[in-house]
């Protein structure tokens, strides 16, 4: 599904903390494209974040000690069910990936994160949903 965004819209993403220069590196790729990113501490910064602002992509890393992963997803989708979602994940595996599925991720990424992985990623999903090369 293909969502309409108007041009003169500005985009927004969200993504988890992190103890080390995660959100900074992430930064870097969005900042010079005009995207927003929003930064949520656990599952309930999440919803929040998401209510109050138009947000495109959620970025959540399954790792962290303040939000597990799956249920962080497991919230969003309960109130923004279309919502894309890209998952990152030290360990990966056909279990990880079969629970991925089922909650409809759109992208599961290793970590160490390789920026021009994500970058690729964000690409796919922002034609793909957007219908915009933002980050082509």
């Amino acid at each position: 599904m293909v969502l309409n965004v108007p041009k003169s819209e500005e985009f927004n993403v969200v993504a988890s903390d992190a103890n080390w220069a995660w959100p900074d590196a992430v930064r870097n790729i969005f900042q010079p494209r005009g995207v927003n990113m929003l930064v949520a501490d656990n599952a309930n910064d999440f919803v929040n974040i998401i209510k109050r602002k138009r947000i495109h992509t959620a970025i959540v890393d399954m790792d962290s000690q303040r939000a597990n992963g799956f249920a962080t997803i497991k919230i969003i989708r309960m109130n923004y069910p279309i919502m894309p979602c890209i998952l990152l994940s030290e360990a990966g595996g056909e279990s990880l990936l079969e629970r991925a599925l089922e909650l409809d991720v759109f992208s599961v990424i290793d970590k160490p994160v390789n920026m021009d992985i994500l970058q690729n990623q964000l690409d796919r999903l922002f034609l793909k949903k957007y219908n915009s090369a933002i980050f082509g």
